[in-house]
């Protein structure tokens, strides 16, 4: 069974730093891309970043790039997306997802998210002084 657990978000002041986690099970991240989506009040969800162990391909939102970085940590099946110098649009709802395509690159997947299958439940990131 599949499952996706996001935690660190919170209240952070523009210009701050924060570092969201999404702890993953029931699959091999090494077959399948991952990414980062974020939704705010009154707006659709929007890709942010995605990163695929197999082809080594990473992916960004214009807005994020420069200041947002993903990764992983294979022994803790753990993706994290790094947020550094962050401001008040970025306040957003969280979401890690990843897909049922086994192989497939973030250049193909893209951040579409209709093509992500299974969803952590988000976790609020609030940018604000």
């Amino acid at each position: 069974q599949v499952q996706l657990v996001e935690s660190g978000g919170r209240l952070v002041q523009p210009g701050g730093s924060l570092k969201l986690s999404c702890a993953t099970s029931g699959f091999d991240l090494d077959f399948y891309a991952m990414a980062w989506f974020r939704q705010a009040p009154g707006k659709e969800r929007e890709g942010v970043s995605c990163l695929s162990i197999r082809d080594s391909s990473v992916l960004y939102v214009d807005s994020v790039k420069g200041r947002f970085t993903i990764s992983r940590d294979s022994n803790l099946n753990t993706i994290y997306l790094q947020m550094d110098s962050l401001k008040a649009e970025d306040t957003a709802v969280y979401y890690c997802a990843t897909n049922t395509y086994p192989g497939l690159g973030c250049g193909t997947i893209g951040l579409v998210s209709k093509r992500y299958t299974y969803w952590g439940q988000g976790t609020q990131v609030t940018v604000s002084s």
